[in-house]
């Protein structure tokens, strides 16, 4: 595995300040992304609860793993911005500040005397996130909006199990996930806008928007044709064959044909060619409605051969296939390891630490993850010093428990 990177801060979002205000699990993990490629990101938590984030996955020793990626990049400020000496606090840091993120539930920052307007009095060049499980506005703006909600309104947990079966949800999340990383693109779209206007902005970015667009075209498909989508289990409306096959010692592997070549490759490497002369063949749409007979054929090849001489006979077919994985065999993967996906970083705590590398590899300015998430408070003092807090005014403020 790699080396991460520890040096002075570098990248395309070196000299951007990032004010992370937001917990579990869009906000964090858009900050996590704006940090792994250059941005000071300033976590600020409670001081005496600190983040929820910390209780969330698991954790060896009492050490939460997950909190050491989310938080990685990110030095940690403990400070209680619902007290008014805690938002006088914030407000200065503002003023350093190009970004801010947050994600309580709308109204609570105008509630705590901090909304939008009061933070761009201050510095007219900030550009505000607001994630939230429906918008700032609208009949749903004030419902509890957890990813699990958006997961099942969107259409997903609706298109996703057995056709038999119940809707299923994921076992991860999925919705956060895919808005954390909208809305790292959301704030990059920002800040090129105030690079050319000198203006910030405030986004208004919902868990539900995101997760729709990538579950597809449903909507458009019941306004134009009344059509709605059923579950399908492992297999598609759009083309056949695509499925999960069992292998002959127990694994599993899923084959995917979007392309017309990759679908007759396969049906040459089963040894039935002769479906390709048919003429549903021709289209994703005619073969989808062959899946029983095409299953039967693709289905059968896999069960007689063990996974590493299905995906071998594949690969050298110039067909799709690739193996079903646990994170285990992720650590394993030759690719994940060869391009390093996967990296270790040195933690105080654990020692070196397996995660996700940065997201995505630039030539000119790339990413890098200079340390792990910090412990509650370990930058509070550095990072108030930076905006002329002498150690007198900190240790007052701990003493009345704004800070930690």
């Amino acid at each position: 595995m790699s080396a991460a990177g520890t040096g002075p801060l570098a990248g395309p979002l070196a000299g951007i300040r990032v004010i992370d205000l937001s917990t579990i699990l869009a906000g964090p993990l858009a900050c996590q992304i704006l940090g792994d490629y250059g941005a000071d990101v300033v976590k600020i938590e409670h001081p005496l609860k600190g983040d929820g984030m910390r209780g969330h996955g698991p954790s060896k020793d009492g050490v939460a793993l997950w909190w050491k990626e989310i938080s990685r990049n990110k030095r940690a400020v403990a400070l209680n911005i619902k007290e008014p000496e805690g938002a006088v606090v914030l407000l200065e840091l503002i003023e350093t500040a190009d970004v801010l993120v947050e994600n309580f539930r709308p109204g609570t920052l105008e509630k705590w005397g901090l909304g939008p307007d009061v933070l761009l009095a201050r510095n007219p060049r900030l550009v505000i996130a607001r994630i939230s499980g429906f918008g700032q506005t609208g009949p749903y703006a004030q419902r509890a909006g957890f990813g699990t909600l958006v997961e099942a309104m969107s259409g997903f947990a609706h298109l996703t199990g057995p056709a038999d079966g119940p809707p299923t949800l994921p076992a991860f999340g999925l919705a956060d996930s895919i808005c954390g990383v909208a809305a790292s693109s959301a704030i990059a779209m920002a800040l090129l806008h105030r690079e050319r206007t000198g203006a910030g902005q405030v986004i208004d970015l919902d868990l539900l928007s995101p997760l729709t667009t990538a579950v597809g075209p449903g909507p458009t498909a019941y306004q134009q044709l009344g059509t709605v989508e059923t579950r399908h289990g492992n297999r598609s409306t759009n083309n056949a064959p695509r499925n999960t096959y069992e292998t002959r010692d127990g694994h599993w592997v899923a084959v995917s044909s979007s392309a017309q070549s990759i679908a007759e490759r396969v049906m040459h490497l089963v040894g039935h060619p002769e479906v390709i002369a048919e003429p549903w063949f021709a289209s994703g749409r005619g073969r989808a409605g062959h899946a029983d007979e095409i299953d039967e054929y693709v289905g059968g090849w896999v069960r007689d051969r063990d996974r590493a001489e299905v995906v071998k006979a594949f690969t050298e077919a110039g067909a799709a296939v690739a193996p079903i994985y646990s994170a285990r065999d992720l650590v394993e993967d030759e690719h994940v390891r060869a391009t390093g996906m996967l990296t270790e970083v040195d933690d105080a705590e654990l020692g070196p630490v397996l995660m996700h590398n940065v997201m995505w590899r630039m030539s000119a300015s790339p990413g890098a993850i200079r340390f792990t998430g910090r412990a509650l408070g370990a930058d509070t003092e550095a990072v108030l010093a930076e905006i002329g807090y002498d150690a007198d005014r900190i240790a007052t403020l701990r003493d009345r428990q704004v800070v930690a």
